[in-house]
């Protein structure tokens, strides 16, 4: 475990990176939050952007559903040789696209459940953040099989998609709930370090808390949509 000190200027610098690192993550969720609604509470905007004259999905909806994974690899993996101001465009630009993709929970699941579960899951976000930043045990081990389940998840989930399993379907979201919410806390911890830490210079600093941001939207994001599937009604 990391030695924090005491000192009052890197415990200011370490709240200002934190509540960067929030600003960043609620500026996303709300331009997410926004888009989704305009689109998925009007049922013929969603129709007219998304879907083919055939009844099928259009290439539109496709390509903004995966744009949002080659986006989120290309701001963590390029953040250091990309500038900060390029970075806070593809950061609009993904929680744009997420936003259009999720815009289709409005049809599938009527607006009281979708309000009721994103409750739930901002409590759950907060408790685990809450958690992972004021333990003093070290989650790194905890993380790194938290990361290993998730991608036994994923290739569960891609499996069921040819198998159809309900009850399968049901396990991979049940521990989905206790993946996100753990990864919750240890991700929590790390931006902590990162907080605290004098490796880093101001401009990296700014850049690490946009990807944190980006990292802790994700999660919740993934977190609200496990937990829609257990207690969203549907319309």
């Amino acid at each position: 475990m990391q030695d924090y000190s005491n000192n009052s200027y890197q415990s200011t610098l370490a709240s200002n990176f934190i509540r960067s690192v929030y600003t960043y993550m609620f500026i996303a969720l709300a331009i997410s939050g926004v888009i989704a609604y305009a689109i998925g509470s009007n049922p013929a905007t969603f129709m007219s952007l998304f879907m083919t004259a055939g009844g099928g999905v259009s290439i539109l909806f496709w390509v903004l559903m995966f744009m949002p994974i080659v986006l989120s690899l290309v701001i963590q993996w390029g953040f250091q040789r990309l500038s900060q101001e390029v970075l806070l465009l593809l950061f609009v630009v993904y929680s744009a696209a997420m936003g259009c993709t999720l815009s289709s929970i409005f049809l599938v699941y009527d607006i009281g459940s979708i309000a009721f579960t994103f409750f739930v899951a901002s409590g759950a976000f907060a408790g685990m953040a809450v958690l992972g930043y004021t333990t003093k045990t070290d989650l790194t081990k905890f993380g790194s099989l938290l990361y290993m389940v998730l991608i036994g998840m994923i290739l569960a989930g891609i499996i069921n998609m040819f198998l159809g399993n309900s009850m399968l379907d049901f396990i991979i979201t049940i521990v989905g709930v206790f993946v996100f919410t753990g990864l919750i806390a240890y991700q929590m911890q790390q931006l902590k370090n990162v907080a605290f830490s004098s490796g880093f210079d101001d401009s990296t600093k700014n850049k690490l808390a946009l990807i944190g941001g980006l990292q802790l939207y994700i999660l919740f994001i993934n977190l609200f949509l496990t937990l829609l599937r257990l207690l969203g009604g549907r319309d």
